[in-house]
């Protein structure tokens, strides 16, 4: 729970530290600006309040790795809530407000997090999870999200090392596929998630297993 804080900090540090050019760049997510990207995290944001505010009584029937939904198929950015995103990332028309949303709702997401009994029950998406469950699962959202967000930023800062060397742990869990050591943490979220095409070194370390590129979290 310790690391959601801390990759969830980071991320919205990032975003705040972007000058207003920025955000008309492109993200790494298909069909995103870096607007767009924010105005999601926006969204996840509430999510997170929406979820550590709705207990549940039955048995968890999701983990931090059973939460996601895996396919080969990567997003196109032309997904009806894709571009419903896109429509209310133009909406704010000025940066600083999307700047301001997200650290409004973005803080009281953290300090819920914060505060939540990490074993206490919680009802997502139909599922059942734990408050510890559901908030590291959210440690992969974060960071690929700060990757997505820096992916045509130059110097912008890159999500922390906890965050990544957990994110890689949690997608190798859901994907069954245990990565090279030769690729960095990284290297491994981009590559394994289809945010890049592997190079011949990566491809021939990869072996068998780059047959089965890209894994889609969702």
């Amino acid at each position: 729970m310790d690391l959601f804080g801390h990759s969830w900090a980071a991320l919205r540090a990032a975003v705040a530290a972007l000058p207003d050019e920025d955000f008309a760049r492109p993200s790494g997510c298909a069909g995103w600006l870096v607007r767009d990207l924010v105005c999601h995290l926006i969204v996840d944001a509430q999510d997170v309040l929406i979820t550590l505010v709705t207990p549940a009584d039955a048995e968890p029937t999701r983990d931090a790795v059973t939460y996601w939904e895996v396919s080969s198929t990567p997003p196109t950015g032309d997904d009806p809530l894709d571009a419903l995103t896109v429509r209310l990332a133009a909406a704010y028309e000025d940066p600083s407000l999307l700047k301001f949303h997200l650290d409004d709702l973005g803080s009281a997401a953290g300090r819920a997090a914060g505060l939540a009994d990490p074993q206490a029950r919680v009802g997502t998406r139909g599922e059942v999870l734990t408050a510890g469950d559901f908030l590291s699962a959210y440690v992969l959202e974060w960071t690929l999200h700060h990757l997505d967000l820096v992916a045509h930023v130059p110097g912008a800062a890159q999500p922390p090392g906890a965050g990544l060397a957990r994110s890689r742990e949690l997608l190798e869990a859901i994907t069954g596929v245990v990565f090279p050591a030769s690729l960095s943490d990284r290297d491994v979220l981009l590559v394994g998630t289809g945010r890049r095409a592997p190079t011949d070194a990566e491809r021939a370390a990869l072996g068998t297993a780059a047959a089965t590129l890209p894994f889609v979290i969702g």
